[in-house]
């Protein structure tokens, strides 16, 4: 299944390619990114090993990866941002992770990262007609759990020891969730944020 494009007023998600990974890699080196990430991100090397693995995931059916284009105005150029995928796409059993998703400093704290779930949501449940949307993060990264439960999605539980990180320490994931009866009240809400005046 190929990775469509996602489109909203002020974010377009776009399949990751080898095209535009150059201006992916321009923003990816940011160490607030990765802190709290399962895989290291120091160099061009790892750079390419995590495209890869997205590609490859994305080749075998269980993953859709985007990188996040925040749309121009006026005289401004669209830029990639950050970005974000499906992980663990099961359209048997109709379920699938929203993951490894991050953004360049300039878009963090903004509304993009509201509408990128908007749109991948929205492509979730009524386009994919799935049950059950996952997301995970670390523990200890509170800016992540606060922009989770920001979206609407309900704790479920963490999973203690889950990964090991670059460093060698122990990662505790926190997971949460959006199923097919929350998806009406989520979908407004985040519709009425971005609405919301600035």
């Amino acid at each position: 299944m190929e990775t469509p494009v996602l489109e909203g007023r002020g974010v377009r998600l776009e399949p990751l390619t080898l095209d535009n990974l150059p201006e992916l890699e321009a923003v990816a080196f940011d160490p607030a990114i990765w802190r709290y990430m399962a895989s290291p991100m120091r160099s061009h090397e790892d750079f390419l090993a995590w495209a890869q693995l997205a590609l490859d995931a994305q080749a075998s059916g269980t993953g859709m990866p985007w990188v996040t284009v925040q749309k121009g105005r006026d005289d401004q150029p669209d830029r990639v941002v950050g970005a974000t995928r499906f992980i663990d796409l099961d359209l048997r059993n109709r379920t699938v992770e929203i993951g490894n998703t991050w953004l360049g400093e300039a878009a963090r704290g903004t509304r993009i990262n509201a509408e990128a779930k908007l749109l991948q949501l929205t492509y979730a449940f009524e386009t994919l007609d799935l049950l059950r949307v996952a997301l995970k993060t670390h523990a200890a990264n509170q800016r992540s759990v606060s922009a989770i439960k920001g979206i609407g999605a309900i704790y479920e539980g963490t999973f203690r020891n889950h990964y090991i990180m670059p460093d060698g320490s122990s990662r505790d994931s926190a997971w949460f969730s959006i199923i097919r009866k929350d998806w009406p009240e989520v979908k407004d809400h985040l519709t009425r944020r971005l609405n919301a005046p600035i």
